[in-house]
């Protein structure tokens, strides 16, 4: 079966074509600049080079138009027919208290997460475009909608209620949610494969560090407790974002600067974190390449972000009662040996030992890089969200019927 798996952004998509029964991606690419001038698709087959493609794309529906045009075109494509295109599966990103788990896409899913928009007003619209694109595109094609929240639906309630008044939670449904759960899941899984132990076994702290960033307590197979909460602006620093922050704060700052709401939220989201306290990039490694000549803010924007890591990894060990693996993934996780061996200093007396060649030789690639005789694995793990979500929809098609 041949999954097509969409991530639709404000003016991008992101797509792979999976073939489940070789588990192979066939190809991968992206559109930029939807609705602007000089769109682009770049574009990249399993067994031929890269190439890019421009042209006027007004909306989504143009842009899924070329993605499938590419995918079966005689010189960059992979497939013969749109008929080999037999589901597509789509990275919603807020689910929600209403779904706990991916689902065939109908007319009553689409109205549920539209009401959903409210929660993830950045995202959840765009995901709409694309589901509505790829029906007009693929019409008759099953679509399945794969949540990024999904993942967090069993959190106890000490873990998700706000210290605010319950009827808020009941109201407006303010709690924590948690995100990137498709890279938590796929990473906890697959770090038990691994370790060759059942999956319901073992306490693992699964730490997605990319642009974005999160942290999740996986507890014998459930998520427990993860950092980003009701946004996913709550938690770690972040390359952009505040991360954990004094709600008081926000409210002095919008005083004194009068700032409106969307200053305000920009403020957090846009030009914090790393950026932020640095003044330098939002990228982890221009930051430590700047502390490493002597920025004196750029050393303290990285020595926050592995503090508060530790910090979370040294809470959730003790919610879970113990820990037996971390896993790092995503594009600082995988790629920083800088953070990981940073962020791990001084957990000796839990039982994590770094063994440094390991990890300076663990660049982008599956790696245990703890010593061999740590009681506690650390683990260098790529995500893989594109899988998960063909993987999810593969499994609602074949049993519809």
């Amino acid at each position: 079966m041949n999954i097509l798996v969409i991530n639709c952004g404000s003016s991008s998509v992101k797509y792979q074509l999976i073939d489940m029964d070789k588990r192979m991606t066939l190809a991968k690419g992206n559109v930029s600049r939807i609705g602007m001038s000089g769109a682009v698709l770049t574009h990249k087959p399993f067994d031929r080079p890269e190439t890019k493609v421009t042209g006027e794309m007004l909306d989504h529906i143009v842009a899924i138009e070329y993605v499938i045009a590419i995918l079966l075109s005689k010189n960059h494509g992979v497939i013969k027919t749109k008929s080999d295109i037999h589901a597509v599966g789509h990275r919603v990103v807020h689910g929600g208290e209403r779904f706990t788990g991916s689902v065939l896409i109908d007319g009553n899913v689409l109205r549920e997460i539209r009401q959903l928009i409210d929660l993830a007003p950045l995202h959840n619209p765009h995901n709409l475009r694309g589901i509505n694109a790829c029906k007009k595109n693929l019409p008759g094609v099953p679509q399945v909608a794969v949540f990024d929240t999904a993942f967090h639906h069993l959190m106890p309630p000490e873990a998700y209620i706000y210290g605010l008044p319950y009827v808020m939670y009941k109201k407006h449904g303010i709690r924590r949610y948690g995100f990137h759960g498709m890279s938590h899941r796929f990473v906890s899984e697959r770090a038990a494969e691994i370790l060759e132990k059942p999956y319901d076994s073992l306490k693992i702290t699964t730490c997605h560090l990319g642009n974005g960033a999160s942290i999740t307590a996986i507890n014998h197979g459930v998520s427990v407790d993860t950092s980003m909460g009701f946004t996913p602006l709550e938690g770690l620093l972040m390359g952009t974002r505040t991360g954990d922050l004094d709600p008081a704060v926000i409210l002095h700052i919008m005083g004194r600067e009068e700032l409106s709401l969307h200053e305000a939220n920009t403020l957090m989201n846009k030009h914090s974190g790393l950026s932020g306290i640095s003044g330098v990039s939002s990228d982890m490694r221009e930051v430590i390449e700047a502390g490493n000549d002597g920025h004196t803010n750029a050393a303290l924007a990285f020595n926050i972000y592995c503090y508060r890591l530790k910090k979370y990894i040294g809470a959730y060990t003790a919610a879970m009662g113990g820990l037996d693996c971390i896993v790092f993934t995503a594009g600082i996780g995988e790629n920083s040996p800088q953070v990981r061996e940073q962020t791990c200093k001084g957990l000796a007396f839990l039982g994590v030992e770094i063994d440094n060649k390991k990890n300076n030789e663990a660049i982008g690639i599956e790696s245990v890089i703890s010593k061999d005789n740590a009681d506690i694995k650390v683990i260098v793990i790529p995500t893989n969200e594109e899988l998960v979500i063909a993987t999810d929809t593969k499994k609602l098609v074949e049993n519809r019927n």
